[in-house]
Formats: C-alpha cells, structure tokens, sequence
C-alpha cells in the first residue's frame, strides 16, 4: 500500500485547524454575551476616552489603537478562562469572578471619560461616584472641606 505523504499531511493538518476552529466557535457562541459584554464596555470606555483626550490634548492614533489592543488582550483572557471553566468540573465561577470586577471599573472609567468629554456633569458623577461608595462615608461638599 502505497502512502501520498503530502495528502496524509494536508490532511491532517486541516482536520487539526477544523477541530481548533470549531472548539472556538462553540466557546464563543455558548458565551457570547459575555464576549459582547467585555467587547461593549471596552470600546464605550474608549470612545469617551477618545473624544476626551481629543478635547483636552487633540487626536492620538497610538491611544485609540491601545483601546483595539486591550480589547483584544481581555477576550484572550476570557477565551483562557473559559476553557478552564470547560475542562474542569467546579469551575462555573471562575469567569465571573474574574471579569466582572474588570467590568465596574471599566464603566467607572467610562463615567469618569464621558465627564471629562462634557457629556455628564460632574456634579452627577460625583453623585454616581458617591452611592456606588457608601462604604467610605459622605463626601464633604466644597463649602465644608477644611482646607
């Protein structure tokens, strides 16, 4: 019997690209929202922050371009965090635990940056700002500060 060892390669190689791609696939469908969630809070937080830094200091292609860069760095992170999920039992937690702290204080960025672009007044920031920390206490108002 005779081999073709280029076919048996070939072939291979796409049976072993076509397992991979359809592994992700079906990670990434059974967890899109989550994919969404950290895809939508990133690229909010970098268009207020855009528009921000484009009012305060003008356009900056390398800091825009740094809003596709750590977009892309949280899905791979996420994508290894739920293969973990995926190959071992008990682990359901895991990507909640971790994302969804990252998440707060994106949007908490993303408050600070529509602030700082004009689109939310400070003053409703603060307010924000202030019932998300109730822990810490009221905040003294300028009139009352000692300094």
């Amino acid at each position: 019997m005779k081999f073709n060892l280029p076919l048996l390669a070939i072939t291979s190689l796409s049976a072993g690209v076509t397992f991979m791609c359809s592994y992700f696939m079906k990670l990434t469908m059974a967890n899109s929202d989550q994919y969404l969630a950290v895809v939508g809070v990133m690229f909010l937080d970098g268009i207020f922050g855009m528009i921000a830094g484009a009012r305060r200091e003008g356009f900056q292609t390398r800091k825009a371009l740094q809003v596709l860069r750590n977009t892309f760095a949280w899905l791979v992170i996420l994508t290894g965090i739920l293969m973990v999920e995926q190959g071992f039992a008990g682990t359901a937690w895991l990507s909640e635990v971790i994302v969804v702290p990252f998440m707060i204080f994106q949007i908490i960025s993303a408050l600070k940056n529509a602030s700082m672009a004009g689109f939310i007044k400070a003053s409703l920031l603060n307010e924000i700002l202030d019932k998300i920390d109730k822990h810490k206490g009221i905040r003294k108002k300028d009139e009352e500060s000692t300094e």
